[in-house]
């Protein structure tokens, strides 16, 4: 029986997540499965995969083939690395220990990259964010004076409304004063 680790699609149309299975290769993408080793959700960011490393290198030191995409997905994790590394080792090209060091030194830098990416992400969303607070400042400045404009338009037609009416009135009264 010819085996593959592959991917199950899940999922709603236009939101699909997918477990990584190991099939039989005449199998239907969403049938019947040997053993479910993790999933791969691509709708975060960075996508997410939850994979069961030791079972998903079993699979790979038994002869399972992946597809193209699992085996990025494999590639991405390290199951790939460490079959490379412990191949090797059968082989007398290192020992284990080498092996375990070169794997360890893969991950840490792997996941400073990976931090790294997340990094720069939080700060051009926070950079974005500011932008957009200082463009909306800049509008309701804006907004503002031409309110505080139009107030003291009002304010000054109405001081001069004032003023004529009151003139009117100290001309009344000066008439009326003569007339008496």
């Amino acid at each position: 029986m010819a085996t593959k680790i592959r991917l199950q699609r899940h999922g709603r149309k236009g939101y699909a997540f997918y477990q990584i299975i190991v099939a039989d290769s005449r199998a239907p993408r969403d049938g019947k499965f040997i053993e479910r080793i993790g999933s791969y959700n691509p709708n975060t960011n960075p996508a997410t995969i939850d994979l069961n490393f030791e079972r998903a290198l079993h699979w790979l030191q038994v002869g399972a083939q992946p597809t193209d995409t699992t085996r990025t997905l494999l590639s991405r994790e390290g199951v790939c690395l460490k079959k490379h590394l412990l191949d090797g080792v059968k082989k007398g090209a290192f020992d284990e220990a080498a092996a375990e060091t070169k794997f360890q030194a893969w991950q840490t830098e792997k996941k400073q990259s990976l931090q790294a990416v997340k990094d720069h992400d939080r700060e051009a969303v926070k950079a974005a964010n500011k932008a957009r607070l200082e463009a909306e400042k800049e509008s309701s400045k804006a907004k503002a004076d031409a309110i505080a404009q139009k107030k003291a338009a009002l304010a000054a037609e109405a001081a001069k409304k004032a003023a004529e009416a009151s003139a009117a009135e100290a001309a009344a009264a000066a008439e009326a004063e003569k007339n008496e």
